[in-house]
Parts: structure tokens; C-alpha cells; sequence
């Protein structure tokens, strides 16, 4: 039953990603699928959650995001690449699942609670909190136990879907008498945080973003926007470090030690100016970046590749899936 070399892990369709995900996720799904035999998934049902009536780029934002994630070096012969709504085992787990979750573990789940107050956010209303979206933990628990994960990559915030996943499992296994599930563990992330331009979260929504697949005029011309030290007017004043909101701590991420100590000193004794600072940031940054792009056009001109990419990906987890299914099958003794 156990896997103890398996992780699985998903993103959500929201099209072009930004360096925030490369940096706080994909970059670590990289280096992993090295060590783990690694399932990695679209997670295109789960957009329907609050989505459910904006489903005209979804087919498109599903192929973006896979293309990006090959950008950055997921490997289809090292990690399985799929997508949610090729697996149909999914939705059959989900129901089981579904039935014996208790009311009130779905609704202590923190994200969830925090979705509903945006959902009610608009008008107050409660038309957008369906039953899709109430359930979403549960098809979350199913995406993981699907594939009897031993760990799912996740960041501290996450770490409750897990919980449930785990309290889900052992409710199963005690409930039928068979050690179907184990309990997946989550594997904490010491990935890079990179805020936006403004100094507020990362997001297409907010525009604050750099996008993965951006050209390195765009790149620059939005690490121009960044937020620098408020304190500092003119170019010579002395800098702070320490209060520059945004660019130094792009440096921090991107910079080797020679770079920091550079524009730690450049800035604090007015010798370097924010502008010329951002420059500088901007040239280093598409430098990282710039394989990366290289990459992605290639997938982008030849799409048919990430099609199939897909495919024989969900193919492979359909597989996987159905010997789970067959044993969740044996143990409800359903028909």
C-alpha cells in the first residue's frame, strides 16, 4: 500500500504563470522529481470551483500552464504530467470519499472559509458558494489519495489540505477494515517568496507580476515600477536597505553575494542611484530567465508536443489510478 518514494502536487489553470510560482513552486517540483516518482497535475476541475462561468480560456490557460511548468524543466520522463479531467478515477474517489466526510471537517477548512468571504465579498450573495466549491477539500483529498502519495509538496499555508487528506485516509481504512490509504505527509518547501512590483502579493490580477514567458522589454520595464526606499528623493540621498520595499529584496533572491554586498553599499552611501539600481536588477534577472524563455518558445511553436505531453501523462495516471480504484472498489464492496 505505502509509497515511500511518491509525491504528487497540482496548480490550478490560471494561464500564464509569473516568477513567483517558478520561485515558490515549480522551481522546488524541479529539483524533486530528481529524488521522488512524481506526479504532477492541472488542476482544471478545480478552477470550475469558483469559475464554473468562465471556462472561455480554460483549455488555453490549462495549455500554458503546462507549458510554462516544461519551461522550467519538468522532465515528462522523470514526473508524470497530466491533466485532472483526463482521470476521470478522480470524480469516482471523489463521490466515495464524499460520503463518509463528515459536514464539519469540510467546513473548518481555513481556505476554504477564506474563498466564501471573497465569494460573498461582491454583493453578499451565497450564489457563487456551491456545492462544487463546499466539496473542493474532498476532490483535493481524492487528487492526493488517488495516487497514495507518501508526501505532497506543499508551502506551510497548505499544509491543513493535507490534514484533512490524512484524516480522510484513516477515516476510510478504520471505517472499511483495510489499509487502503496511507497517510500522506507534507513535504515543506524552503522555496524563494517573491512579492510583487507594489510590494503587495504576486498576481496577474493585481498587474503586479513578471511573467515567465514575458520578453525581456516587458521584464524591465516592470522591475522599473518597483518600489524602492519612500525615504530616499534624490539620487545621492543615502539609502536604507533595510526599507527598500521591493528591489533589494529581488537581489536578495537573484543576486549572488558579490551583487548584494554591491548594491548594499552603492545604495546606502548614495553612490548608486534606484533607477540605475533596477537596471541593473532588470539585466540580472532576464539573465535568469533567459534558458528559460528559450525554452518555452520552442513548446510554444510546437504545441502538439505539450498535447501530447499531456496526454500520455494522463494516460500513465489513469493507470496508476485504477489500481487504487480497484482496491476502494474491493474494500466498499461495491458492485
Amino acid at each position: 500500500m505505502e509509497n515511500n518514494n511518491r509525491i504528487m502536487s497540482g496548480m490550478r489553470p490560471t494561464g500564464k504563470l509569473h516568477i513567483g510560482h517558478y520561485l515558490g513552486v515549480i522551481d522546488n517540483w524541479v529539483k524533486l522529481q530528481y529524488k521522488y516518482e512524481s506526479y504532477f497535475f492541472v488542476a482544471d476541475w478545480h478552477a470550475l470551483t469558483t469559475k464554473y462561468n468562465k471556462t472561455e480560456n480554460l483549455r488555453q490557460d490549462s495549455i500554458d500552464v503546462v507549458t510554462d511548468w516544461l519551461a522550467c524543466g519538468l522532465d515528462p520522463k522523470k514526473s508524470t504530467i497530466y491533466m485532472q479531467s483526463l482521470v476521470p478515477e478522480t470524480a469516482e474517489l471523489h463521490i466515495y470519499l464524499s460520503m463518509i466526510t463528515p459536514q464539519h471537517w469540510v467546513e473548518k477548512d481555513p481556505t476554504l472559509k477564506d474563498i466564501v468571504k471573497i465569494v460573498k465579498s461582491g454583493d453578499g450573495s451565497t450564489e457563487g458558494i456551491t456545492y462544487g466549491l463546499l466539496g473542493y477539500p474532498v476532490l483535493m483529498s481524492a487528487d492526493i489519495l488517488l495516487f497514495n502519495a507518501q508526501y505532497v509538496p506543499v508551502g506551510i499555508d497548505q499544509v491543513a489540505h493535507v490534514e484533512i487528506t490524512r484524516d480522510i485516509a484513516r477515516r476510510f481504512n478504520s471505517i472499511y477494515g483495510k489499509e487502503v490509504f496511507n497517510e500522506p505527509k507534507p513535504l515543506l518547501n524552503d522555496c524563494s517568496y517573491i512579492c510583487g512590483v507594489d510590494g503587495n502579493k504576486m498576481g496577474k490580477s493585481y498587474n503586479n507580476d513578471i511573467k515567465i514567458s514575458d520578453t525581456e522589454e516587458a521584464t524591465t520595464k516592470r522591475i522599473m515600477q518597483a518600489i524602492t526606499d519612500r525615504s530616499r528623493i534624490r539620487r545621492d540621498d543615502l539609502g536604507h536597505t533595510d526599507q527598500c520595499e521591493v528591489a533589494f529584496k529581488y537581489w536578495q533572491i537573484f543576486g549572488n553575494e558579490e551583487d548584494i554586498t554591491e548594491i548594499k553599499h552603492g545604495c546606502e552611501t548614495g553612490t548608486m542611484g534606484c533607477a540605475d539600481c533596477k537596471r541593473k536588477l532588470a539585466q540580472k534577472v532576464n539573465s535568469r530567465l533567459q534558458e528559460i524563455r528559450e525554452t518555452r518558445k520552442y513548446y510554444e511553436e510546437h504545441p502538439k508536443i505539450v498535447k501530447d505531453i499531456i496526454l500520455s501523462g494522463s494516460e500513465k495516471a489513469r493507470k496508476t489510478a485504477r489500481e487504487t480504484l480497484d482496491k476502494v472498489r474491493e474494500a466498499v464492496k461495491i458492485y
